[in-house]
């Protein structure tokens, strides 16, 4: 395969990267606005969707082309459908991202629940998760997703916590179920943003190793 391909392959797995990190930029700051109810931080991030759709259209085009252009074989065609992948995981990554900023708004003046529930460490459990993912691709690590199951069972584990204690506030002070059932929905896409990195996570071992697994 020419070198120039192979420039062109390395400049869109970086590029790649910088969108899985944007995307996971925009999850972890509309976490931020949310528990801080900082609206204005809401709105900003949320404006974002814009750039992370731009991206999604111009990463994708140039994986297509790459295809097209030097039928890649092998490692290098496996690495392309990874890179695509992740552009996916990324965008929709993003999308909970702008998501979760919007529901700030309707948080505003709701009572409070009757304690903190553990939204912070969840988002921070799944950022992890998606940097590691991110820099196993990047180094060829695959050593930084090796325990991606028991984290994923970790969050999961979460949602389910977060689910049952929000019922629990909204049935013993139905004022707080405007502001329950948001957080509900906040943690609900925290989980899917895990199950995205797990995915990805699925697809840089297959790039790397050219062996296909499923992270349970």
């Amino acid at each position: 395969m020419s070198e120039k391909f192979h420039s062109e392959l390395d400049l869109l797995k970086q590029d790649t990267l910088q969108m899985v990190r944007f995307a996971r930029d925009m999850l972890r700051d509309s976490m931020n606005a949310l528990i801080a109810e900082d609206y204005s931080n809401a709105l900003q991030i949320a404006s974002r969707k814009k750039e992370i759709r731009e991206l999604t259209i111009s990463l994708e085009d140039r994986a297509y082309q790459l295809i097209a252009l030097y039928q890649p074989m092998a490692k290098d065609m496996r690495v392309i459908v990874c890179i695509l992948k992740m552009i996916a995981a990324a965008e929709r990554i993003g999308r909970y991202g702008k998501d979760i900023a919007n529901m700030t708004k309707h948080l505003r003046d709701q009572p409070e629940c009757a304690e903190p529930l553990p939204l912070p460490h969840m988002a921070a459990l799944v950022t992890a998760m998606i940097d590691d993912v991110t820099t196993s691709f990047e180094k060829e690590n695959l050593a930084l997703i090796k325990d991606f199951s028991s984290r994923d069972n970790d969050v999961d584990a979460l949602w389910h916590s977060i689910f049952r204690q929000s019922l629990t506030f909204m049935m013993e002070n139905p004022k707080t179920i405007t502001r329950s059932t948001y957080y509900i929905m906040a943690a609900r896409y925290l989980e899917r943003s895990g199950d995205h990195a797990c995915k990805m996570a699925e697809y840089v071992h297959y790039a790397i190793t050219g062996e296909r697994i499923e992270i349970k």
